[in-house]
């Protein structure tokens, strides 16, 4: 014995179709240069402090990443990882090398996670042309 309700007869009598509708809403997109631009940092987070890092990150602000593109009525957004604090929000002062998860190949041919270790003093520039990837 079928339930009417589960069966396909009782999806179609109960008006339910196979058919998605569009949904449309109000947007005002915005597209970002970089982490000057007036819309960069809305509704993105300040990054809290890892304890091996100094200072705010002096491209990103302490965030660790910016909008590229948001829409100011949903707020939806797509962003990009800051290049200078690698997505951390902060920053090493010091001369104290900073280390970064990264993934290698390992001598069997394998991916496994590693540490790589990166000079503090780095200058990044952000290329307006294509944000989110630095010039050093």
């Amino acid at each position: 014995m079928q339930d009417s309700a589960v069966g396909a007869e009782g999806l179609a009598f109960a008006g339910v179709q196979n058919e998605k509708a569009a949904m449309s809403h109000a947007s005002n997109i915005v597209f970002c240069d970089g982490p000057d631009s007036p819309h960069a940092f809305d509704v993105v987070p300040l990054q809290p402090r890892n304890g091996s890092l100094d200072a705010m990150c002096p491209v990103c602000k302490g965030r660790g990443q910016w909008n590229t593109e948001i829409d100011l009525v949903s707020f939806r957004c797509k962003r990009m990882a800051c290049d200078r604090c690698h997505g951390a929000g902060w920053v090493e002062t010091g001369t104290d090398p900073v280390g970064l998860p990264d993934i290698e190949v390992s001598p069997e041919g394998y991916p496994r996670w590693t540490i790589r270790f990166e000079p503090s003093d780095t200058d990044v520039k952000v290329d307006p042309a294509q944000p989110g990837l630095a010039k050093t």
